[in-house]
């Protein structure tokens, strides 16, 4: 994140905290300071720092403007991503008939939108401490495939982030389905028993940042690759969305994709997991992926009217 925060304080934040906190002292003695503005930040491509870097009480390295800026980035980035991503999917693959489904909810996507938007600025607050936190120096995060611990590990890192949140966020779910915990935090995730894609985000906010704890985590803890995170980090959103589409796109027995999460939404206690179904199947929770009767009768009536076209361009 550092990466980002750089470009962000080049182009957009150094104006808007010099014109929103400006140092009163700026113009007499800063060329004391300036050298020290952009070390150990951005080596891919170090960027100029101008002078209105300098012309705010807060200066890059405030922990309080840090943190700022960090819930900003985190806050339009999620929203950007789950509306983009949900709007793409639910005008391409999603099945729209799937809303006359009779569990449907009327006006559901709206209602969706509405608690999606409203758990983004916390789940964005609650996450900011973390990317404080990393560029401070408190996480495993490298810069160059140089540096990592040893050969190989440039191309293992992926698999090994993938494992271990998945171990983590299905524990951590299963425990949300815990009566203590279930009716006040995870419960309004469970209103959507037919998603769709603005569903993704549609949690109580501590549900939402609950689950994302895993990918935080990981580079406390593990080394990553800075290039690495920012791609898993989208990554991790969009496999968000896509998991709420309800298309069948795959019913593979392994990874725990729309086919499995249905289940979870229709029959509640089963596949908790997130992006594989190895825990659910340890954990006697895997429930293999099944067409509901709503649809088995849609895709019947499809084969009918497919059948009689047929029939009828022969004759």
């Amino acid at each position: 994140m550092d990466i980002v925060l750089d470009i962000l304080d080049t182009f957009v934040f150094d104006q808007c905290y010099a014109s929103l906190l400006p140092d009163p002292s700026f113009g007499n003695s800063t060329l004391d300071i300036m050298p020290a503005v952009n070390q150990h930040v951005n080596v891919y491509y170090p960027l100029q720092a101008s002078d209105l870097a300098y012309a705010s009480l807060w200066k890059r390295d405030n922990i309080v403007r840090q943190g700022v800026s960090f819930f900003l980035i985190a806050l339009i980035f999620a929203w950007a991503l789950y509306l983009i991503g949900s709007f793409l999917l639910y005008h391409t693959i999603f099945d729209k008939r799937m809303m006359q489904h009779p569990r449907f909810l009327p006006n559901q996507i709206s209602q969706e939108i509405a608690l999606g938007m409203s758990a983004i600025p916390v789940i964005s607050l609650l996450t900011a401490p973390f990317f404080v936190a990393e560029i401070r120096g408190f996480s495993k995060l490298y810069d160059f495939s140089s540096e990592s611990p040893f050969w190989g590990y440039t191309f293992l890192q992926y698999p090994f982030f993938i494992l271990f949140t998945d171990s983590a966020i299905y524990w951590i779910h299963r425990g949300l389905h815990h009566p203590l915990v279930y009716r006040w935090c995870h419960k309004p995730h469970h209103k959507w028993i037919v998603p769709t894609p603005f569903a993704s985000y549609a949690f109580h906010p501590l549900d939402g940042w609950a689950q994302s704890l895993p990918y935080h985590i990981f580079p406390l803890f593990f080394p990553l690759q800075k290039c690495a995170y920012l791609g898993l980090f989208v990554f991790v959103t969009l496999w968000t969305v896509l998991i709420h589409d309800a298309e069948y796109l795959s019913t593979s027995r392994i990874i725990n994709g729309a086919a499995c999460h249905t289940m979870h939404h229709l029959y509640f206690n089963f596949n908790y997991g997130q992006y594989i179904t190895l825990w659910d199947r340890l954990g006697g929770t895997y429930r293999t992926p099944e067409v509901d009767e709503f649809k088995k009768k849609q895709m019947e009536e499809e084969k009918a009217v497919k059948a009689a076209k047929s029939i009828k361009k022969n004759n």
